[in-house]
């Protein structure tokens, strides 16, 4: 337990030093979207090459990536239902926010240091149904009830899909995997290289984007999307930990991964759309704050 504990400060530390980098105008916030860019298309599909070659695609682990899924679209049509009552505008902006989990950036290099690539391979099939979510239902709610358009074609949200490259690794390993195949020797020592720099360029990205504003009027609003998020995550985490007759891996990846932040896209979202970006900034950054609390409170009660 130890371990974990020093694993988790020093990810609060790495935390730290980005939003000091900037508080001290060293890095600007705007700069974080070129370090996301590295992370997703290079460092974090460099990561799953390194995770997934080689390894043995069981049953269970295929599904992960339907209860992702399933569970993306279930907490997405709660959340339409409970801020039915809203106007338009509200409504969209918060429901977007529900069903899509910060895999990538939040959960890989926490997991990473904690549970290394055996608990990778869990939480990187749990993401690829979660990408379906992030970039299609949360897309999808956020542009129907936009005040913008209202309009969501269907050749944008497979747009979306088709250019994720964590998406488009995930699956080619899988692929590889079916058939037989391994990575060559020298892409995978590139790739090993590569991939040892995601868990703290991540860690710099969530403190370089970490605001303490808060968004006056919408209290109430921001409650009840944190009941709605965390209230069916813990619950059902727990269900799943507790009842399901499988790898304490598998049930763990469960409980851990419903209570993740919100996902990044709902930032792009909230400006594609036309939602209020401060307020969409701060329920992020909230969640974030929140799933470290719970986090590290499981861990510690429960391992």
């Amino acid at each position: 337990m130890s371990g974990f504990n020093e694993q988790f400060l020093i990810s609060i530390f790495i935390i730290a030093v980005g939003f000091l980098l900037k508080k001290t105008n060293i890095v600007k916030e705007e700069d974080g979207e070129g370090v996301a860019r590295i992370i997703f298309n290079l460092t974090l599909p460099c990561l799953i090459i390194v995770t997934f070659n080689d390894v043995a695609f069981t049953s269970s682990l295929f599904y992960l990536i339907l209860i992702a899924f399933f569970y993306g679209i279930v907490i997405g049509f709660i959340a339409l239902f409970i801020f039915r009552k809203q106007s338009r505008h509200d409504s969209g902006m918060f429901s977007m926010m529900v069903p899509g989990l910060n895999i990538g950036l939040f959960a890989y290099p926490l997991v990473e240091g904690l549970w290394g690539l055996e608990g990778l391979k869990y939480f990187g099939m749990f993401d690829v149904g979660n990408a379906f979510i992030v970039f299609g239902l949360s897309y999808i709610i956020a542009g129907i009830y936009s005040d913008n358009t209202g309009i969501v074609e269907t050749r944008a949200i497979t747009y979306k899909l088709a250019k994720s490259i964590p998406l488009q690794t995930y699956l080619v390993m899988c692929l590889f995997s079916i058939i037989g195949w391994n990575v060559p020797v020298f892409v995978m020592d590139v790739s090993s290289i590569i991939s040892k720099a995601n868990m703290p360029l991540s860690l710099l990205l969530l403190g370089l984007y970490l605001n303490f504003s808060f968004a006056k009027g919408y209290g109430k609003l921001i409650t009840t999307y944190l009941i709605t998020r965390y209230g069916i995550g813990i619950v059902l985490g727990l269900l799943c930990y507790y009842l399901l007759p499988v790898e304490e891996m598998f049930r763990f990846t469960l409980l851990v991964g419903f209570i993740l932040p919100a996902s990044m896209s709902v930032l792009p979202y909230s400006i594609i759309f036309g939602y209020n970006q401060r307020l969409v900034g701060t329920v992020s950054n909230i969640t974030i704050m929140i799933s470290f609390v719970l986090i590290w409170l499981i861990v510690n009660v429960m391992v």
